[in-house]
């Protein structure tokens, strides 16, 4: 079974690059966003349909007991913005019985290289910086540990196409008052392409 590899930007798989073309795994770069990733990836699918999808990137973690540059693999993700507000109440989409915000991606049946901690992730246009929503988030949804702005989107579009599919995140921040010093975005990034090709070699060969 060979992936496509999606990632929002070049320098999260850079280190994989020649990699994974040495090994003619295919990959894309959506660009940053939910929207950019729903479109070019439902665009490529049309085009060449993989075996399986393996989002792989960056993302924030809410909780600092998770170490930066852990490798996680996120099992549930939602569209958190997605629905409307009563006040003081959050309705997400389903209450208002205009669609779905919630995924859990059926994940082929692979060998995961070692196991990875499980989370569940929420996606966002906007990541949070401000001490207030992030408590007000942390209230309406405490099972969430991991942010990102791609993650549903791509569980969005493999369930419509029914394509199994795996989101991996390697933590590279806490969310939190923006803070870049804070942040260990080059241990992310190496560990987590040090995970994409142990399990390329292990899974797609």
């Amino acid at each position: 079974m060979k992936p496509l590899i999606v990632a929002a930007t070049d320098a999260e798989i850079a280190p994989s690059i020649d990699f994974l073309t040495r090994l003619q795994i295919p990959y894309l770069i959506t660009g940053v966003g939910m929207t950019a990733t729903a479109y070019q990836l439902g665009k490529r699918i049309a085009e060449v349909r993989p075996d399986y999808i393996l989002n792989v990137g960056i993302g924030g973690s809410f909780y600092k007991d998770i170490p930066l540059g852990t490798v996680t693999q996120v099992t549930k993700d939602s569209f958190s913005e997605l629905g409307a507000e009563d006040g003081d109440l959050f309705l997400p989409i389903e209450e208002l019985g205009f669609g779905k915000s919630h995924f859990t991606p059926s994940v082929p049946i692979l060998s995961l290289p070692p196991q990875l901690p499980l989370h569940t992730g929420i996606t966002v246009n906007t990541v949070h910086g401000n001490e207030q929503s992030i408590l007000l988030l942390k209230a309406r949804l405490p099972a969430v540990t991991i942010e990102t702005m791609e993650g549903a989107a791509v569980f969005f579009v493999s369930e419509a196409e029914n394509i199994p599919c795996l989101q991996i995140r390697a933590i590279s921040n806490y969310v939190e008052k923006r803070n870049r010093q804070n942040w260990e975005i080059p241990l992310a990034i190496k560990n987590l392409n040090i995970w994409l090709q142990e399990f390329i070699l292990k899974n797609s060969l």
